[in-house]
């Protein structure tokens, strides 16, 4: 998940305010209903990684003979 991009396609403004050695500061800016839009795609994006969490997961069966 790309969280600087996710903030963009929901209609905010990134803003590069500075970097130091390799580390980069970023503010981001935008109105109320961008917020809200920005929140359900990080919902929606956990959700989904979630449930693809879930569908990994194995299922242990006992062995035979047992």
């Amino acid at each position: 998940m790309d969280i600087i991009d996710m903030a963009r396609a929901s209609g905010m403004a990134v803003i590069l305010d500075g970097r130091i050695g390799r580390e980069e500061y970023q503010s981001v800016c935008g109105s109320l209903s961008a917020l809200q839009r920005f929140a359900e795609a990080v919902r929606q994006s956990t959700a989904r990684g979630a449930q693809a969490g879930r569908s990994r997961k194995r299922t242990l069966t006992p062995a035979r003979g047992a």
